[in-house]
């Protein structure tokens, strides 16, 4: 595993760095301290499995900053690190396309499950910011109101996928993935892209 571990303290770098040792004992991190040497290192090492960003260091400008790494890096899945848990961030970053948001409060268990769900394919956002409990599981009769098509999107959101790489695997246009992203949203009867993609791995949709 390569991961490009992007915060201004070293402190909470080296803490981090340790972490995903433990998850990977050979586990190669490339540190940076600001946006330009995050930017860097994802120029630098375009196969990185994972890119996880503070919201608060150097050459950040919140979620504008976060949308130009996501423009220059799709395939690089980002996870966010904040001090702050405010939910209407957290669900605008989720729209975006971010594969993550670990509060810096969490625990190192709950960092640690948090890591292992979006290397293996997951979106993973505290269930703190969104409710407990999240949305209510469906019956079989309203998931059979999904069209193939409109599963696959759902699958490929739950996957971390933003709308630009959902058009890309499925060939479709983006007008087109909007429209089926809120057929999907009205289907399940949730409101936004998180509890989509909780509610798809809460039903193991995740591809």
């Amino acid at each position: 595993m390569k991961a490009i571990l992007a915060d201004d303290h070293a402190l909470f770098r080296d803490g981090f760095a340790l972490l995903l040792k433990q998850l990977e004992a050979d586990a190669e991190v490339l540190e940076a301290a600001s946006l330009d040497e995050a930017l860097l290192q994802a120029r630098q090492h375009p196969e990185a499995d994972l890119l996880l960003l503070d919201l608060s260091m150097p050459g950040m400008d919140g979620i504008d900053s976060v949308q130009q790494v996501l423009d220059q890096h799709p395939d690089i899945p980002v996870v966010i690190l904040s001090a702050s848990e405010s939910r209407p961030q957290v669900e605008a970053l989720m729209e975006m396309g971010v594969a993550g948001f670990i509060p810096k409060s969490s625990s190192s268990q709950v960092m640690f499950s948090a890591l292992r769900l979006v290397l293996s394919g997951g979106v993973y956002v505290p269930s703190q910011l969104v409710g407990a409990s999240g949305p209510a599981i469906p019956d079989d009769s309203v998931l059979a109101r999904l069209t193939e098509r409109q599963r696959e999107v759902l699958r490929l959101l739950a996957g971390g996928r933003t709308n630009k790489q959902i058009c890309r695997e499925l060939n479709l246009s983006e007008g087109t993935v909007k429209v089926h992203l809120n057929a999907v949203y009205r289907v399940l009867g949730v409101a936004n892209r998180i509890e989509a993609a909780l509610l798809a791995r809460r039903l193991n949709l995740v591809l």
